[in-house]
């Protein structure tokens, strides 16, 4: 089978309101962006760029001998500051590129090939994503856990906090989570898109939906486009949030041996 060909941009900001500098702080002795770029690079990528707008960040990922884009600090979100990237390296419009967020350093390579795999093996959608089965019932009623519905060829129907499907009787008493039929599913949120796609897709103005979600991926739906989502066997281990996240991290890391880059 051919491989896919694709690209991988990490969007990563100094700027967080929860946790500060969060793609430099140390992990296991490596800035945080070291080990996102090394998930990356096991992964089948042609090309690995990271897409930041602060200087501190550019130098932390230079002295790594990868490749880095300083962007606009003005973009409105990561598929922006991508789109920017896609502009300056002159990409074609049939690229592929994945967009893995800086705050992800446990992500399986595999995965990243997936999503890359899942939006080159079929033409209807511009854009790919992953979902995982949900098997907690505290997940499905959890609005960090983003819930995604789809329909019989695997295309989005609709993305939300809330918990979709709503079962009726069964909810809100209790849960079956043994429908075979349209078990829940979680969205993982990476993204793979081609170049065309991502232009048109930041010409677009902010849908109604994103914003009571805060959902961006909704814009897609609203203005009638369509996003492949392929389903995974399992959500990969939580990114980083908080501090609380960053300590259970490299714990991970130190008792699986994942390794940074280089």
């Amino acid at each position: 089978m051919k491989k896919t060909a694709f690209k991988v941009v990490i969007p990563a900001r100094f700027g967080s309101t929860r946790l500060p500098g969060k793609p430099l702080l140390d992990i296991a002795g490596k800035p945080m962006i070291a080990h996102v770029c090394a998930r990356a690079l096991e992964a089948q990528a042609e090309q690995v760029v990271v897409a930041t707008d602060d200087r501190r960040i550019y130098s932390a990922v230079e002295t790594l001998g990868l490749q880095v884009v300083m962007t606009d600090p003005n973009h409105a979100s990561g598929s922006e500051r991508i789109a920017e990237v896609a502009s300056v390296l002159k990409w074609r419009d049939e690229d592929i590129i994945v967009n893995l967020q800086g705050d992800e350093p446990l992500i399986p390579p595999d995965y990243i090939n997936e999503v890359a795999d899942a939006l080159a093996g079929q033409e209807l959608a511009g854009m790919a994503t992953l979902a995982a089965r949900i098997d907690d019932q505290a997940e499905i009623f959890n609005p960090n856990a983003v819930k995604v519905v789809l329909d019989k060829d695997g295309y989005a129907l609709y993305f939300s906090r809330a918990p979709i499907p709503w079962e009726r009787g069964a909810f809100p008493e209790r849960a079956d989570l043994s429908n075979e039929a349209q078990p829940f599913l979680r969205h993982i949120g990476m993204y793979a898109y081609t170049v065309e796609f991502l232009t048109r897709y930041c010409d677009w103005p902010a849908s109604p939906l994103e914003a009571v979600e805060s959902l961006e991926q909704l814009r897609v739906l609203w203005h009638g486009g369509k996003i492949r989502v392929n389903t995974v066997a399992q959500t990969p281990p939580a990114g980083v949030d908080t501090e609380q996240d960053l300590h259970r991290v490299e714990r991970l890391m130190t008792e699986t041996h994942f390794h940074a880059y280089p």
